[in-house]
C-alpha cells in the first residue's frame, strides 16, 4: 500500500502553513471529527476476447485452478460488489474485450460479448488494438448500436449498443485531429470525482490490419495521459485512473499478485506519467501482476475473464485526492452459481448459431499446442500448431499459386487443439481473424531480410515444412531502419524444399494479408511483388485438417541453431 495523495499534499507547505495545521485537531476528539475518506472499489478486467464460455485447455486455468466463463464472471463481480459498498463500486476494463473471439461471439460481430459485459455491470473500458479489427466505423457501431451494415441483425433482434462507455484518448482521426472516442470520463462517488482516461497502445497500426486503422493516428501513451490528467485536474478531479491497453511481463516465478522482475512497455510508460495519476489498469500482454511502479498502483488481470482485479481506493473527501490504493487479483473460479441471465444469453446465441459450430472437420492424434519452444534462452522458437497452420497455408497455395513456402505469425494462433475430434468451432477459435492468404514473389535476399526482421520485432514466423535455416545466437541483430543488416540467420543455410536459396532468385511465398501489409513489424514483406489473394486462412486450415486426418504435431526441426548444426 502506498500514499501518493498524502505525499503530494505535503509538497510545498510553508512554515506558516505547517504551524497552522499544527493548531488543528490537537485532541483525538478533534481528529476523529475530520471527514472519513470515501472508500471506492474498482473491479477491473482486460483482454476478455469474447470468451463467453469457459476457455478450454491451458487457456482455461490460472494459479492452478480452472477459471473463466462469463456466467461465473458475472457472479463473482456481483459478489465483490456485495462485499464492498455497491454504490461505491466502479467496474472497468483495459481493452481487447472483443476481437480474436471464439465463434459464439465472433459469428455475431461480438455483439454477444458487449451485451454480456453490459449486463455484468461494466462501466468504462479503454479501446484495445483488437477493437479495431473491423475498423473504426464498426467500433463506433459497437459503442452506439445499430445492425451490422452487411450482415444486418444476425440474431433477429436490434443491437442496442454498449451499456458502458469505451474510452480512447490517443486514437485520433487523422483528418481532423480529434479523438475517435471519448478520451476520459468523470465518475462521482459520494461527492468525490474519479477520472478515468482510456488509452490504446501507440503501436496499434503495427499489429492491426491497415484497413482496421485507416484514417487514424495513435499518440504516445504517457504524453497523452499527462495531457488529459492536466485537463481533469482543471475540472477538479484529483483521483485519476488510466485504463491502458499496454502491459508488461513479470518473471516466471511471480504469482498473480506479484511483481517480480517486471519488464515491458508498461514500465517506461508508467515512469513517464505525471505524479497526479494514481492507478494504471493495464492489459495487452495477457499477464497477471500487481505492482507499485514509480509510486503508482499498476495491475493486470491476465486474460479471458479468468481474473478480476479488486482495487480499493481511499479518497480524501475535502481534497478529492487518493490517500491509499491496494489491489488483489481474484480468480474467477467455477465453483459458484452461474448467473442465469448470462446462461440465457449464451443459449440464445447458441440456438441461432445452429449446428455449424459442432460440425466435425478433422481429428488430431494428440494435443497440438501453440506454445513456442525455447531458442537460445528465449521463447522465439517454433510452435507445433503454428507449423501446422503454415503447412495448411502452403497446401492451399502450392498448386494454385506455385508457392514453395508459407509463414504464419504467432499472434494469429489463438488457442490449442486438444486430442481427438476437431469441430469447426474449435478450428475457428484457433484462427478467428478471417485473414485472406496472399501469395507473393520475394527474392532470396528479401527472404533473408524477412527472417532477420524476426529478431528486430521479437516475433518468430512459423515456417512450413519446406523451410529450413540455421540461427547463430552470437550473430548481430539488425535495426528497425535496416533489419537486413542482421547476421542472426546463417547465410547459405536457408533452404526451400531441400534446395539452398539463391539470393538473386525469386520465390513464391504465402502469408496472410495482415503480414503482407507489414503487420507485426514485418515491413520487409511489403516489398513483395505479384500479389495474389487466395482463400480465407480458416478455410485453408479446415480443408487441411479434413484432408490429413488424423493429424499429428509437426516435428520442430525447421529452425535450428549453430549448436545443432556446427559451421563447416
Amino acid at each position: 500500500m502506498f500514499i501518493p495523495g498524502m505525499r503530494r499534499a505535503a509538497v510545498g507547505l510553508t512554515a506558516l502553513a505547517v504551524a497552522a495545521l499544527g493548531a488543528v485537531a490537537t485532541s483525538p476528539e478533534q481528529a476523529d471529527a475530520r471527514p472519513k475518506p470515501v472508500d471506492v472499489t474498482l473491479l477491473a478486467l482486460n483482454d476478455f476476447h469474447g470468451n463467453l464460455e469457459p476457455p478450454s485447455g491451458s487457456s482455461g486455468t490460472i494459479a492452478g485452478q480452472t477459471a473463466g466463463g462469463v456466467e461465473f464472471l458475472a457472479t463473482h463481480l456481483a459478489e465483490l460488489r456485495a462485499a464492498a459498498k455497491k454504490k461505491n463500486t466502479i467496474t472497468v476494463a483495459a481493452g481487447d474485450l472483443i476481437g480474436a473471439s471464439p465463434l459464439l461471439s465472433a459469428a455475431f460481430h461480438d455483439e454477444p460479448t458487449i451485451e454480456a459485459l453490459s449486463m455484468a455491470g461494466l462501466d468504462y473500458a479503454s479501446v484495445g488494438n483488437h477493437e479495431f479489427d473491423e475498423g473504426a466505423a464498426e467500433l463506433l457501431r459497437i459503442q452506439n448500436g445499430g445492425c451490422h451494415p452487411v450482415d444486418g441483425c444476425i440474431d433477429g433482434t436490434p443491437y442496442r449498443g454498449a451499456g458502458f462507455q469505451y474510452l480512447s484518448a490517443n486514437a485520433f482521426k487523422t483528418a481532423t485531429g480529434k479523438p475517435l472516442m471519448a478520451p476520459y470520463a468523470i465518475h462521482k462517488v459520494q461527492g468525490v470525482k474519479v477520472g478515468f482516461i482510456g488509452m490504446t497502445l501507440e503501436g496499434t497500426p503495427q499489429i492491426v490490419s491497415q484497413q482496421g486503422v485507416a484514417g487514424l493516428s495513435f499518440a504516445d501513451e504517457a504524453d497523452t495521459a499527462n495531457r488529459y490528467a492536466r485537463e481533469l485536474r482543471r475540472k477538479g478531479v484529483q483521483a485519476i485512473v488510466v485504463l491502458l491497453h499496454e502491459g508488461g511481463t513479470q518473471a516466471a516465478t511471480g504469482g498473480i499478485n506479484d511483481c517480480v522482475g517486471m519488464t515491458g512497455p508498461i514500465v517506461d510508460i508508467t515512469n513517464r506519467m505525471d505524479p497526479s495519476i494514481d492507478v494504471v489498469v493495464s492489459g495487452h500482454t495477457h499477464q497477471a501482476y500487481n505492482c507499485d511502479i514509480n509510486g503508482k498502483l499498476v495491475t493486470s488481470a491476465s486474460s479471458f475473464g479468468r481474473l478480476v482485479t479488486d482495487i480499493d481506493l481511499k479518497i480524501d473527501r475535502r481534497s478529492g485526492d487518493v490517500l491509499s490504493a491496494a489491489a488483489n487479483n481474484v480468480v474467477v473460479t467455477r465453483d459458484v452459481a452461474k448467473d442465469p441471465r448470462q446462461t440465457a444469453l449464451i443459449n440464445r446465441y447458441k440456438t441461432v448459431l445452429g449446428p455449424v459450430a459442432g460440425r466435425q472437420v478433422g481429428v488430431t492424434s494428440q494435443a497440438i499446442t501453440r506454445s513456442q519452444e525455447t531458442l537460445f534462452g528465449t521463447s522465439l522458437g517454433e510452435s507445433p500448431l503454428g507449423n501446422l497452420i503454415a503447412d495448411a497455408q502452403l497446401a492451399a497455395t502450392d498448386d494454385e499459386q506455385n508457392a514453395v513456402a508459407a509463414f504464419m505469425n504467432p499472434g494469429g494462433v489463438r488457442a490449442d487443439l486438444d486430442a481427438g475430434p476437431v469441430t469447426y468451432e474449435e478450428a475457428f477459435t484457433v484462427q478467428p481473424f478471417a485473414n485472406n492468404l496472399v501469395t507473393l514473389d520475394l527474392t532470396g535476399a528479401q527472404l533473408y531480410c524477412v527472417l532477420e526482421q524476426q529478431f528486430v520485432t521479437g516475433r518468430t514466423l512459423y515456417p512450413s515444412a519446406t523451410v529450413g535455416y540455421v540461427v547463430d545466437p552470437n550473430g548481430t541483430t539488425g535495426t528497425v531502419a535496416d533489419p537486413c543488416a542482421g547476421t542472426r540467420v546463417v547465410r547459405g543455410s536457408l533452404t526451400l524444399g531441400g534446395t539452398t536459396v539463391d539470393t538473386a532468385a525469386t520465390y513464391r511465398v504465402t502469408v496472410n494479408n495482415f503480414l503482407a501489409g507489414g503487420g507485426d513489424g514485418f515491413s520487409a514483406l511489403t516489398g513483395g511483388t505479384n500479389l495474389v489473394t487466395g482463400q480465407i486462412d480458416l478455410d485453408a486450415f479446415v480443408d487441411y485438417l479434413t484432408a490429413q486426418s488424423p493429424v499429428s504435431a509437426p516435428t520442430l526441426d525447421r529452425i535450428r541453431t549453430t549448436a545443432e548444426v556446427p559451421a563447416t
